[in-house]
């Protein structure tokens, strides 16, 4: 009985915050989210990346072993992809294959797996998703529009956030108290604001191919956690931080890939994005239970 408790504890907040988000968007359609986007893009998540890496307790080697296991992981999820876009008779593979190889690690698989875990979970699950915001805007940027663009690089604080909490985590150097107070309140309004701009996105978008939609997605929501699985076991992973990488390779689409699609890549690439986010998103409210029951059952 404790852990359906703890399992209700973990994904109460997460769903709730997504359901204020969602209600605001069905009685206002016209809601502008520009200020979240900018704010979580250029503020929230460099402060969350720099107080979820350096203040949460993980080791450096904790926060590099991570971030190579979900490398492989994405491995992995760009050869289900491309063999699931394949079978689908896709015409342009690259431009839709972003949805199904970065998943919702920030806004969705951060919090839960914060709450799943406390602190530690956190810096483990911030390593993790610092590889997904770098290759947001790397590859991501890279497959939507067909060629790379290093502007957009030296042009994204998150980036500049990621290669600082390497350096303060490698060398070990304790950063200020007025610090970490700041990057810790910013964290935790840019988390209640992305849940809520997650919600408010699912009004909005909308499903274009319904029958393409539930196979991406089941590609995604369960494909991931097999992947998760397959990768605690190979590298016989043990403790909380196997649960956070089971966890955070289980998350849905992220919305950030419509973002990104809208910018570089055509309506039609961009209409069948959105569907793949909303039906693995919707997916996940079954599948994301099921998978974090697993972790605090077999890795706390």
């Amino acid at each position: 009985m404790e852990i359906y408790i703890k399992l209700f504890e973990v994904l109460f907040p997460v769903f709730f915050v997504v359901g204020i988000g969602y209600y605001l968007g069905r009685k206002n359609p016209k809601i502008d989210t520009t200020f979240i986007t900018n704010f979580a893009a250029n503020i929230g998540t460099p402060a969350m990346i720099i107080y979820a890496v350096t203040s949460t307790g993980i080791t450096f080697e904790i926060f590099a072993k991570y971030f190579w296991y979900y490398l492989i992981a994405i491995i992995l999820f760009s050869l289900f992809g491309i063999i699931t876009l394949y079978i689908l008779k896709t015409k342009d593979i690259v431009r839709e294959l972003p949805p199904l190889i970065l998943p919702n690690t920030g806004n969705m698989g951060l919090p839960i797996c914060l709450f799943a875990y406390g602190s530690q979970g956190l810096g483990v699950s911030a390593a993790i998703t610092s590889l997904i915001i770098l290759f947001h805007f790397t590859l991501g940027v890279f497959l939507a529009d067909r060629k790379f663009n290093f502007r957009v690089i030296a042009q994204n604080p998150p980036f500049y956030a990621i290669l600082f909490s390497a350096v303060i985590l490698f060398y070990e150097i304790k950063l200020p108290t007025f610090v970490i107070n700041t990057t810790e309140w910013l964290m935790y309004a840019t988390i209640f604001l992305i849940l809520m701009s997650l919600g408010i996105a699912l009004t909005r978008l909308k499903v274009f191919s319904l029958n393409k939609a539930i196979i991406s997605s089941l590609t995604r929501t369960i494909i991931g956690p097999i992947i998760g699985i397959s990768l605690i076991s190979f590298f016989n992973l043990s403790g909380f931080a196997a649960g956070v990488l089971l966890i955070q390779c289980s998350m849905p689409s992220a919305v950030l890939n419509y973002l990104v699609a809208s910018i570089y890549s055509p309506k039609k690439i961009v209409d069948s994005v959105a569907s793949t986010i909303v039906v693995s998103t919707l997916m996940s409210f079954i599948t994301v239970p099921v998978v974090v029951f697993i972790a605090l059952k077999y890795f706390s």
